[in-house]
């Protein structure tokens, strides 16, 4: 069965908004990487020192079964974050066949943003905006993080 959580996105203050809510909720980062930390993509230009020190994704349990993700998103890369649309409803499925088919169910008659596909850091992966305008990122760990 899928889980579902929050992913929310800001623009150059992702570290300092997930400090604030890890001094609130209490706990500590599963998983806090840079954009410096991956791989160049392929016919794009380097991105800047600045760019490079961005939140790529950071991972706060804030209970058993929630977790809050969050990210940076800036000009650089092609998207500038708007607030009202800086978050998104991020599914992790149970399966890549469950992926496949909330992704194709939910996006349908939507905007695809970005397709279902490998992953460097090792997921099955999509984003979409649904036919009523809401954010979704879609997810299946191959490999679960303990």
């Amino acid at each position: 069965m899928a889980t579902v959580n929050a992913y929310l996105t800001f623009n150059g203050t992702c570290e300092a908004a997930f400090n604030f809510y890890k001094s609130v909720f209490g706990g500590e980062f599963t998983y806090i990487g840079r954009f410096n930390e991956m791989p160049p993509a392929e016919n794009c230009e380097p991105i800047s020192e600045e760019a490079g020190n961005l939140i790529m994704h950071v991972s706060l349990p804030i209970s058993a079964e929630t977790i809050l993700f969050g990210s940076d998103t800036s000009e650089a890369f092609g998207h500038t974050t708007v607030v009202g649309d800086n978050i998104s409803i991020s599914v992790n499925a149970s399966s890549r066949e469950e992926a496949d088919r909330l992704f194709n169910g939910l996006s349908a008659d939507g905007v695809i943003k970005m397709p279902l596909e490998n992953t460097f850091w090792g997921a099955y992966f999509g984003m979409f905006v649904d036919k009523f305008g809401i954010h979704w990122m879609m997810n299946f760990d191959e490999a679960p993080q303990k």
